[in-house]
């Protein structure tokens, strides 16, 4: 029977990175290959140890980071295992896209809408947006694989974006082309009931639990280049942050 480094690929002995590093590396690129898919075990420490020719010190810095990350998570007196809910970190901007393939996940989207506009008298707030200005908006279920895992609702100002149309698989990828992707983001969590509309978008039940996030992302010269509302399952969701004493 093969060992577990035969599954996952084993470290190279030329890297010159330390070496827990080089096995989150091994481990998440596996993830992300679904080579080790959600709820995958992972062998004990000591097994993990041996098995690599690493010490259990390298093991359990590695396998700290990947929990932080969301992409293990630890069960007690179970061992730890590939996480199948997804975590989210609230210390790194990234797009849902991007948070989905690093779980090795399949993302996709549904459009609900996709159009240009005129922006609101609350957009023109929250954009920083003289009134009358164009923007470009998008509404969309986000899948993970086959799963609907959230609800999206974005505004853009015009001068972001080409078209509405150049937004394809991730608003964060046809923003980075035009050399207007977020440096900074401002975010706010809350907790929310879902409607039934969007309940029946999302596959679930009228009233179940939800999380909301509210995004304003900033270029690097302050302008205000996104307004994101994602309304995440709170069955599937979870939302982590690291926090370190001053």
């Amino acid at each position: 029977m093969s060992s577990f480094a035969d599954r996952i690929g084993a470290i190279d002995q030329a890297d010159h990175a330390p070496l827990y590093r080089q096995l989150q590396r091994v481990l998440r690129e596996a993830i992300q290959g679904r080579v080790l898919a959600p709820e995958d075990a992972l062998p004990a420490e000591r097994e993990l140890a041996e098995d690599l020719g690493v010490s259990r010190i390298t093991v359990r810095k590695a396998l700290d980071g990947l929990v932080a990350e969301g992409l293990l998570t630890r069960r007690h007196g179970a061992g730890t295992f590939v996480a199948s809910r997804v975590e989210k970190s609230f210390s790194k901007l990234s797009s849902f896209t991007e948070d989905m393939i690093s779980r090795g996940r399949r993302p996709h989207s549904a459009w609900l809408s996709r159009a240009a506009g005129q922006v609101t008298p609350e957009e023109s707030l929250t954009l920083s947006l003289s009134p009358g200005a164009a923007v470009y908006r998008f509404n969309r279920i986000r899948y993970a694989d086959d799963s609907p895992m959230a609800l999206e609702y974005s505004t853009v100002p015009a001068f972001a974006l080409e078209a509405a149309e150049a937004v394809e698989a991730s608003l964060y990828e046809a923003l980075e082309r035009t050399g207007h992707r977020p440096t900074r983001a401002l975010q706010r969590l809350r907790a929310v009931l879902f409607t039934a509309e969007q309940a029946e978008l999302l596959g679930i039940a009228a009233g179940d639990p939800g999380l909301l996030i509210e995004r304003r992302g900033f270029l690097a010269d302050g302008r205000i280049v996104e307004v994101t509302r994602s309304y995440y399952r709170g069955d599937t969701y979870d939302f982590v942050a690291e926090l370190t004493a001053i």
